[in-house]
């Protein structure tokens, strides 16, 4: 039976991903990445703000992710000369012959340059560089490779932490996806800008709901400087933020416990409000990630969004006077339950990240 639920769990574990245009509606939430379970140190003597504000994220891959392979041919006789090449979905092309590409209007002007010859074409795939020979194939729209590709996305997700000491924000709570391919994007170069949530769609069994968010790719408040299991991290320039919540302790692991919590985040405009949840189970070294399991208890949160929806991702949990956590995950078949991560995991991913930007 345990067995059973647990597979059950699993099934129920949505994906909230993001993929939005600019200005436009987002979906940025929810799963951390199967078998990378966090490590935990103790920062119990550290304060960080927690925040819950929404904030617009743009993150550059630094070349082009292959996000899916064409077929140029006819159904009897499919071409793919990427495919043929063995590109796999997931690549990241960093250069095609000797012109290096970090964004997909390079790598199309690159292509339509080529001529008949074979090109070499230099790829990442996870830590490997590769290099692969392509031949194009001639059409009347000129040289294809049969590649499908992307350089960036953009949506909404929700601030987890600010250290007003160091600059160091946390996000999300989990890495940004590629929607099609499922892999952590790449990170090239990223941004976040302040948001403003405009709706709702409530969550109900079997849909998850979502916050619809808008902002400005112009005015960005902060860089990001890392994408990975435990949520995106980077740095906010002095007074970027008007926090609406004092600094708190950060929670070291074994002072987490199941019983009442809160969460902070907006569902409307730019207000932060605190909620009423609670933390019902807890995942000491979870090989899928997890890390607590949390219920929406606030009837108000309930009546606005029908618990936890597509947006509301790095919400920070507050417990005991401590900040404990962030939201990670919905469960599809019941929206007002999900799960979280351990504060400390973010944190350390966090200081990592802003270690080795000063170390450069």
């Amino acid at each position: 039976m345990k067995h059973s639920r647990r597979r059950e769990e699993r099934k129920n574990m949505q994906k909230i991903k993001n993929l939005s245009k600019r200005l436009a509606s987002v979906v940025l939430a929810a799963a951390l990445v199967a078998g990378a379970a966090p490590s935990v140190s103790a920062h119990a003597a550290q304060s960080l703000v927690p925040m819950g504000t929404a904030v617009g994220i743009e993150l550059k891959t630094p070349g082009v992710i292959v996000v899916g392979l064409e077929n140029l041919g006819t159904a009897d006789r499919p071409s793919s000369p990427a495919r043929s090449a063995g590109v796999l979905p997931g690549d990241l092309i960093v250069k095609l012959g000797e012109t290096p590409v970090s964004s997909a209007e390079e790598f199309l002007k690159a292509v339509s340059q080529l001529g008949g010859a074979q090109i070499p074409l230099t790829v990442l795939r996870g830590e490997k560089q590769l290099q692969l020979t392509v031949k194009p194939l001639d059409t009347e729209n000129g040289p294809k490779l049969g590649l499908c590709v992307r350089d960036s996305v953009t949506g909404v997700g929700t601030m987890t932490f600010f250290d007003p000491r160091s600059g160091l924000f946390g996000a999300l709570g989990h890495p940004i996806n590629d929607a099609d391919t499922n892999v952590i994007m790449p990170l090239g170069s990223g941004s976040i800008m302040n948001a403003t949530v405009v709706g709702v769609h409530q969550g109900i069994a079997g849909k998850p709901g979502e916050l619809c968010g808008v902002f400005d790719l112009k005015h960005p408040t902060g860089s990001i400087l890392s994408n990975g299991f435990a949520g995106i991290f980077g740095t906010v320039g002095a007074g970027a933020l008007q926090p609406s919540h004092e600094a708190l302790p950060v929670a070291d692991e074994d002072e987490i416990k199941v019983g009442a919590a809160t969460i902070l985040c907006s569902v409307s405009g730019k207000t932060v409000e605190e909620y009423g949840v609670e933390i019902t189970r807890l995942y000491h070294n979870d090989p899928d990630g997890r890390c607590l399991m949390l219920k929406v208890t606030d009837e108000k949160l309930l009546g606005i969004t029908g618990g936890i929806v597509q947006g509301m991702s790095g919400s920070p949990i507050l417990q005991g006077g401590k900040l404990v956590g962030a939201v990670t995950h919905v469960l599809v078949n019941d929206p007002t339950r999900g799960y979280g991560i351990f504060i400390s995991a973010m944190l350390e991913q966090g200081e990592t990240a802003l270690a080795k930007e000063r170390a450069a």
